[in-house]
């Protein structure tokens, strides 16, 4: 059963005969009563009249107010400005809550955008994001945008973007910067990356570099390959040259190192971002009003202290690498790299044409070879390949073996107090560390001289430090040299150890 319809009240019917009239008011009632037939269901309706009469009264009414208003012309503009002046409050109202309501739906989609890609990165490099296509080469993932970057990496978008943001000033810098004093003189620079980069990088080189091939004369930074076999393929010749390349690392600057992942088949996007992680600029770090910036004085370029950049450099040099190759098989020589050590060796003919052609190609190549590190070592004299001495047969040179012994003796004959071997403050640590740097080249004679050092060490009640021992791959992390941390003593390296055991060759020679 339906429910009846609830009574008016006397202010609602009050209300409805001051719109209408009484009489139209009774029939209404009386319609909904059931005293009267519905409007139009009777032909000839009597009450039909009576509301055609009620309309012509209200449409007089009418007719009578707005000739009582235009008696009165300012009046009239009054109330018709009034009421314009509502309707334009009324419209601004309605516009500043559309406006409001669009800013933010324009806010919710950026914050979802932002969520899923990034499409900008900062002045000067940003020009690439949101180009998208490309195809890796085989075995390589395919990760074309900044979603597929960050999901394959372990991170949200947002973390990706402030790893990979290039500001000119900034109050945060990603780095960890340092310098160690080189062999020759002067400092060397290190940069090493924070936690989070560094964690991006290493996927970078796992999942990407590593998986590309270098050219074979490569020795440095590569798995199986090392000093030793750097220098073993120089073994009696009658000539050796080495010559070293100027800022290997900052030569390679932003633009380079994103054409080698673009080289990889990655889309502009993905290379952008790629080549942002692996490099950084140099910057000035200022204080002002008590608050810390970091203010950009270079262009952004390969840093020495990342665990990518001697893989990148690797591949960069691919192509100058097979050029000089190439060129020392025309002229009867033996070329291999080791990082920036470039080392040439074959007959005492043609050294003449060999340096000029190879300075040719580096030059065509983008480096510089370096005008006070150029060495041409004949039969006659001690030739020498990443500190190893190549004459005859592979041997550390003598002078360090005796520093070493002389270290030793006194060692056991006084004690370690107030004695230095190398830059390490640790003596026993750096006598077994370089023993084990002989026993990579020299098995033999090797053990023999851990067996020694050991002896004195623990004569002198010598703990051996905790740390990692070398692993057998090199640790990437800078060009040769670049280490400062004093190696496990006592450990003999693998043949895959190059870097930390090159460093002893830093230190003594």
């Amino acid at each position: 059963m339906a429910d009846s319809p609830r009574p008016s009240t006397r202010q609602e019917l009050y209300d409805r005969i001051r719109s209408v009239s009484k009489d139209e008011v009774i029939l209404e009632g009386m319609v909904r009563m059931g005293f009267w037939t519905e409007p139009g269901s009777t032909p000839d309706d009597p009450a039909d009249e009576l509301r055609r009469i009620g309309e012509l009264e209200r449409k007089l009414q009418s007719l009578a107010a707005d000739s009582l208003r235009l008696r009165d012309p300012e009046q009239a503009k009054a109330e018709m400005l009034k009421r314009r002046l509502a309707a334009a409050r009324a419209k601004r109202i309605e516009t500043k809550q559309k406006r409001e309501q669009a800013r933010k739906d324009r806010i919710a989609r950026w914050e979802a955008r932002k969520k899923r890609e990034i499409v900008y990165l900062g002045e000067g490099v940003s020009s690439a994001l949101g180009k998208r296509t490309g195809k890796a080469r085989d075995g390589l993932p395919q990760i074309h945008d900044a979603a597929a970057i960050a999901g394959a990496m372990g991170l949200d978008v947002s973390s990706l973007r402030f790893l990979s943001y290039h500001r000119r000033v900034s109050s945060t810098h990603h780095w960890r910067r340092f310098q160690i004093p080189k062999k020759t003189g002067g400092m060397r620079l290190i940069s090493a990356p924070m936690p989070r980069l560094k964690a991006a990088q290493h996927w970078i080189l796992a999942n990407i570099l590593e998986k590309v091939p270098v050219h074979d004369a490569a020795h440095g930074f590569v798995a199986g390959r090392s000093i030793v076999t750097n220098a073993r393929a120089h073994l009696g010749r009658d000539v050796v040259v080495n010559l070293d390349l100027k800022d290997f690392f900052p030569t390679l600057g932003w633009l380079r190192v994103r054409g080698l992942f673009a080289s990889l088949g990655y889309s502009p996007e993905a290379s952008t971002i790629l080549g942002l992680l692996c490099t950084e600029p140099e910057v000035d770090e200022v204080e002002i009003d008590g608050r810390r910036w970091f203010v950009h004085r270079s262009e952004r370029r390969l840093p020495q202290g990342s665990p990518a950049s001697p893989a990148i450099t690797n591949l960069v040099c691919v192509r100058m690498d097979q050029r000089l190759s190439g060129l020392a098989r025309k002229l009867g020589y033996t070329y291999t790299r080791y990082a920036d050590d470039l080392t040439f060796s074959g007959p005492p003919e043609g050294v003449k044409t060999l340096l000029g052609a190879v300075r040719a190609i580096v030059e065509d190549e983008g480096f510089c070879i370096h005008p006070d590190k150029t060495r041409v070592m004949r039969k006659g004299s001690r030739q020498e390949v990443t500190g190893l001495v190549v004459n005859r047969t592979l041997g550390v040179p003598r002078r360090l073996l005796r520093q070493w012994r002389a270290a030793l003796f006194q060692a056991s004959k006084d004690g370690p107090e107030g004695k230095r071997f190398g830059r390490s403050g640790d003596l026993f640590a750096s006598l077994l560390g370089f023993a084990s740097f002989v026993h990579m080249v020299d098995p033999e004679k090797g053990a023999q001289m851990i067996s020694s050092a050991r002896s004195v060490a623990t004569g002198h009640g010598w703990v051996a430090p905790k740390a990692a021992a070398p692993k057998a791959e090199p640790p990437k992390a800078e060009e040769p040299g670049a280490e400062t941390g004093t190696p496990t003593a006592g450990v003999a390296p693998e043949t895959g150890s190059n870097s930390r055991w090159w460093e002893f060759w830093k230190w003594f020679g």
